[in-house]
């Protein structure tokens, strides 16, 4: 017999509104995206993004912040116009106090002050301020001095007319609030970085960094803008260029926007493109990205048509046009729509047509003018092209012989696809055979192969070849991988175009995934340098909501999810608490099938950050773990056990 809950009462007085900013602190990960050190950080890029914000409308040229010496607040100033202090109608207060207690309040909801921003939500400076213990803002304006102090988003007093100043500029301090963030120490190495960055994207912006903690001073300011930038990040990665001169366009379109480009071929294997949208860093791409790589795959492919360039044997594809660019896109819009809060992405549909028909053009009048650059590039990309296929018939050569030789087995938990051929074929490395069971019933069976692993691979952290083949597990994944290890890897015998781990999404499943990393990038380096390595993401969260079903990755995607409900509209969530509690059908929908799915692409943006990583994680030096643990102490209470 089931028993049944006592029925209660629902009544209005159960319904909460949250008035303010209470659903910022309740919530903050849907504004920041985090409350770890990333999360930390965003804090300060929301107030410099104001900052540049007043450059981008003409009212600013210089833009000062400082780190103090407690390494856990910042200040950020401006000689822009300085925030407006009158009352406003409305709200029969100071606009200062609106613009900071209240969400989606400012002064970019229309063209007439900002024709480009990055702060398009207004929610940046209210957001910082609802998590900082401490927040004041000093506004030099209208001949005087203004200042207001809050804590944790609540003034404290009325805007107080401080004393008469001449100048003009908005200054605002703030000290995280340690309730809300695991760490409140600012990384000095991580604000200079993303501060020399802005320089480059926004050419003629000054900016000084005056960093307490370490008692240094940095002054940033590149006129040449993104032409520099691309000139120092192909110099210090040591990137051996194809052409002298690198390809430069801008332009103006109607509706205030403006595509910016900067693009080298150099002699990597890899390419890589870093975006900016009013002069915010989208690592995650998106439509102008889109349209950049299409542009130079028309670019180059028209070129070769009209120059009746056709190598035999080779088909060139855009992998082979695209391999060893490096470029910098950066665009400015007056309508830009970012997917969520911290603005990694861009979908705006348009952007992708314009970019695209300015790159095609340009590239292609730049190489038609530029005969030995564009021998140069055309002779590039056909070796390319000649090595990927050389690579694709070397792999078949050793599927065939491996079926002639009996020697050559593969492991026999393996559940291998039909197709042979390495770039249609991936390879999911799943946590257990339950979650192999279900990956197997769920995959396209002719392109997906799986491989269990039961437990938890060997760390591989300062082992030699030999004692990490010892290991079954890793012996099993370097055979059916095909590549051989250590001195004996030759990426052409690569079996899978894709290798992809699958891990459950709690701690156990991410120890998992960072052992597997670490294994490739000390024995397997090539793979993660080509883009052969991917980090799959399963949902966390099922919700049912009547007859429509969504998934989340995390918490914050769930709420995300919940908050644009009905407030009586019925749902049901569930939680998966690994992947072998998903039916094949659900690992297929959520993280197989190629149409439906995300990946995360394993790259290497610092050898040396990289390397510095593992040690610390993984190495035998136990007290840099140690260091590692204090100093992000307060993980502990979200430690999963």
């Amino acid at each position: 017999m089931t028993a049944v809950a006592e029925q209660k009462t629902y009544t209005a007085s159960d319904i909460d509104v949250l008035e303010g900013l209470e659903a910022v602190r309740m919530r903050p990960s849907m504004y920041i995206g985090g409350v770890d050190s990333k999360g930390l950080h965003h804090l300060l890029w929301e107030v410099v993004d104001n900052s540049v914000d007043e450059y981008l409308a003409g009212h600013c040229n210089e833009i000062r912040v400082t780190l103090h010496k407690d390494g856990c607040s910042s200040t950020v100033a401006d000689n822009g116009r300085g925030i407006p202090v009158d009352t406003h109608k409305k709200f029969k207060k100071s606009a200062l106090e609106v613009i900071l207690t209240t969400l989606h309040a400012g002064g970019k909801f229309s063209d007439k002050n900002y024709t480009r921003s990055g702060g398009l939500h207004g929610v940046g400076s209210s957001v910082v301020n609802a998590l900082s213990i401490e927040m004041t803002a000093t506004i030099h304006r209208d001949g005087h001095e203004f200042f207001q102090a809050y804590r944790r988003g609540v003034p404290k007093a009325p805007v107080q007319k401080v004393k008469p100043f001449r100048g003009h500029g908005t200054i605002i301090f703030f000290r995280p609030d340690e309730k809300i963030f695991r760490t409140t120490h600012f990384k000095s190495d991580v604000i200079r970085q993303h501060l020399e960055d802005i320089s480059f994207i926004h050419g003629g912006l000054k900016i000084i960094f005056h960093d307490e903690v370490r008692k240094e001073t940095h002054e940033y300011s590149n006129p040449d803008g993104i032409n520099a930038y691309l000139d120092k990040i192909v110099a210090e990665e040591k990137r051996k260029t194809v052409h002298e001169e690198q390809f430069r366009i801008d332009k103006d379109f109607d509706g205030g926007t403006r595509v910016e480009v900067a693009l080298r071929w150099t002699e990597s294997t890899d390419n890589w493109v870093r975006s900016y949208v009013n002069g915010i860093r989208t690592h995650a791409g998106g439509t102008h990205e889109s349209g950049f790589r299409s542009g130079i795959t028309k670019a180059v492919k028209n070129y070769m048509d009209v120059h009746e360039i056709r190598p035999k044997g080779i088909s060139i594809g855009p992998e082979d046009i695209r391999e060893g660019t490096c470029a910098i896109l950066s665009v400015f819009l007056s309508d830009p729509m970012f997917q969520g809060q911290t603005k990694e992405k861009l979908n705006n549909p348009e952007i992708t047509a314009q970019v695209e028909g300015l790159v095609r053009a340009g590239v292609e009048t730049w190489l038609n003018n530029n005969a030995s650059t564009a021998d140069a590039i055309v002779g590039r990309i056909i070796l390319a092209a000649r090595a990927r296929a050389a690579s694709r018939e070397a792999v078949k050569d050793i599927k065939r012989k491996s079926v002639s030789n009996k020697k050559v087995t593969l492991p026999g938990k393996l559940l291998d696809c039909r197709s042979t051929n390495p770039d249609e074929s991936e390879l999911f490395i799943v946590e257990g055979d339950s979650a192999g069971g279900s990956a197997g019933m769920g995959r396209d069976s002719r392109t997906q192969a799986i491989l269990p692993l039961r437990g938890k691979v060997l760390n591989t952290e300062s082992l030699n070849t030999t004692k990490v083949m010892g290991n079954q597990e890793i012996s099993d994944l370097v055979e059916t991988l095909g590549t051989g290890i250590g001195g004996n890897f030759d990426i052409r015998r690569l079996r899978y175009g894709k290798v992809i781990l699958l891990m459950d999404a709690d701690s156990d499943g991410y120890h998992i995934s960072t052992l597997l990393l670490t294994f490739f990038f000390r024995h397997m380096m090539e793979l993660v340098r080509q883009g052969r390595v991917f980090l799959a993401q399963p949902p966390l969260y099922r919700i049912t909501i009547g007859k429509d079903i969504h998934y989340a990755q995390d918490d914050a995607e769930k709420e995300e999810i919940l908050s644009g409900l009905a407030a009586n509209r019925k749902f049901e969530v569930t939680r998966f608490k690994g992947l072998g509690e998903m039916t094949p059908q659900q690992l297929r929908d959520t993280t197989l099938d190629t149409k439906t799915r995300t990946l995360l692409q394993v790259n290497i943006e610092s050898q040396v950050e990289a390397d510095l990583t593992f040690q610390q994680l993984l190495g035998k030096d136990a007290s840099e773990r140690y260091r590692v643990i204090m100093e992000e102490s307060a993980l502990v209470d979200d430690l999963d056990v």
